[in-house]
């Protein structure tokens, strides 16, 4: 005879709802329990389908993957049966599945019933869970999955890694094989099985794909709307992460960072000015270029040879402060030096800064910039903000400048004449991204063509362009713009006539 308290636990493993409120405690929510029910029917069934699940970020999707993994391992704990994950990384995302397993494996019902071995196995009885990275650099144990082949995070993960490695170990049984993820590029694995399984639900109507963006999951969850929509504000609809991580539409993995349409936001209706206003608060946005040694005025050269190295990019911004908001920036001025001693950058610098009293002096100080930017802080304080330049700082700081733009908060002056003003133009309309592949959502960007110089315009570089996205910077000080000592004073005419000398 069938104890109560076996016919309890029956009743409470029926179902993936009932488990997570009973069981684990984590009530999942009715988007989460779709996609679980049809991926518990194949696998029941022995369907062997393929699934791709994508949510909007944080909205639980590996909340749902660790509960499906418990919820298999106590259904299947007497008969026996394997689960394979793969994740982009063992360190921290096959870790943190592993945690997460384990976590909702420390219930009432299955707490000192579970064991980990290997670091990398999780067993219920007979029943176990396996988890892999899948780096290309990595090297992966043969195993078998029988009940499940998981695939996380999959916009991260290489195709031929997977295939190489993972794809036959469900060759055997048949295995379901669910790829859960978020929208990247278009060239993903995750994208590519979508596009795949949209095909097979097309001709049988058996619905493979589920996807729930940040409307669908605000719907159910106020709060997240909430969250979502204060990103927006922050980022803009449009931007490339907002679109990926939240909207779940893939974006091109190569083109031009900024569209006309983007390029048409920058636009502002100010005039350019020399000189600083009362009342104001500027920043000075720095770019640093190697210098030259030949003999002469380093300020003055304009030569075709120096046209073609990088040039140190000044670029002054108004700040507008918004009470509880981000500021805007406003380009008002800006200056451009080819092959400048750093020992004369300096003084004409602090010089400058004499001048319009500037609250933050954000300079690059990568490499060769080290040292001016030291002398810099050395002179002007606390003020100066050295940013060391790695392959993430700068994937940030373009991220973070579209998102600037988007949200319409930086803006240029009316174009002038001014050889410098073009050089800025031409590079915001000729900046090239590419998306890396793999964790991070690393960007690449720049200006990338043959270095020359037609006369007017320096091909080839960027250095306007970076110097107006280190305005970005500003953001990350917690600067409210709320005090008036950072307001600058009523300049000496005197002082504005020196700084134009340096022009």
């Amino acid at each position: 005879m069938t104890s109560p308290l076996t016919l309890a636990i029956k009743a409470w493993l029926s179902d993936m709802h009932t488990f997570s409120q009973v069981v684990t405690k984590k009530p999942l929510r009715k988007y989460q329990l779709e996609p679980a029910r049809a991926i518990l029917a194949s696998i029941l069934e022995g369907k062997g389908l393929t699934f791709a699940v994508m949510m909007s970020r944080q909205a639980g999707k590996n909340e749902l993957s660790g509960q499906l993994e418990a919820y298999l391992l106590n259904l299947f704990q007497r008969k026996g049966g394997q689960i394979v994950k793969a994740s982009p990384t063992f360190k921290p995302q096959t870790i943190n599945s592993i945690l997460r397993l384990l976590d909702r494996l420390n219930n009432p019902w299955n707490a000192g019933q579970y064991h980990r071995r290997e670091g990398y196995i999780i067993e219920l009885g007979r029943a176990r869970a396996m988890f892999f990275s899948a780096d290309p650099s990595s090297n992966v144990v043969g195993a078998t999955a029988d009940l499940l082949l998981e695939a996380d995070e999959a916009q991260d993960i290489d195709q031929a890694k997977w295939d190489k490695d993972f794809t036959p170990m469900a060759a055997s049984t048949n295995a379901t094989r669910v790829f859960w993820g978020t929208a990247w590029t278009s060239q993903t694995m995750l994208n590519q099985v979508i596009l795949a399984l949209g095909r097979l639900q097309a001709a049988d109507g058996q619905r493979r794909v589920f996807t729930y963006d940040a409307d669908a999951v605000g719907a159910e969850v106020p709060q997240y709307g909430t969250f979502v929509h204060d990103q927006v504000e922050r980022l803009g609809r449009e931007h490339p992460l907002i679109k990926t991580q939240y909207y779940l539409e893939t974006i091109d993995a190569q083109g031009g960072l900024f569209s006309p349409a983007r390029c048409a936001m920058v636009h502002g209706d100010h005039q350019r000015q020399r000189v600083p206003e009362a009342g104001h608060r500027y920043a000075f946005l720095i770019d640093v270029a190697g210098e030259t040694e030949t003999p002469g005025d380093p300020l003055a050269r304009q030569t075709s040879e120096n046209r073609k190295q990088d040039a140190t990019a000044l670029t002054i911004v108004d700040i507008e402060p918004r009470p509880g908001l981000l500021p805007v920036y406003r380009t008002i001025d800006r200056a451009r030096w080819m092959g400048a001693r750093h020992s004369t950058l300096h003084e004409t610098i602090v010089g400058l800064a004499t001048t319009w009293h500037p609250i933050w002096i954000i300079i690059d100080a990568t490499g060769i910039g080290a040292g001016l930017a030291s002398f810099l802080v050395r002179s002007l304080g606390e003020k100066v903000i050295p940013v060391v330049f790695s392959q993430k700082v700068k994937s940030d700081l373009g991220w973070n400048f579209v998102g600037v733009i988007e949200t319409g908060r930086y803006r240029e002056y009316v174009p002038d004449q001014a050889s410098e003003t073009a050089q800025f133009w031409y590079e915001l309309e000729h900046c090239q991204y590419e998306c890396s592949a793999g964790p991070g959502q690393a960007m690449k960007w720049g200006v990338w063509e043959p270095v020359a110089y037609d006369g007017i315009i320096s091909h080839g570089h960027d250095d306007m362009l970076i110097s107006a996205a280190l305005c970005t910077i500003i953001d990350a000080q917690g600067w409210t713009g709320t005090g008036t000592s950072d307001v600058v004073q009523v300049p000496d005419p005197l002082d504005a006539i020196d700084a134009a000398r340096w022009r």
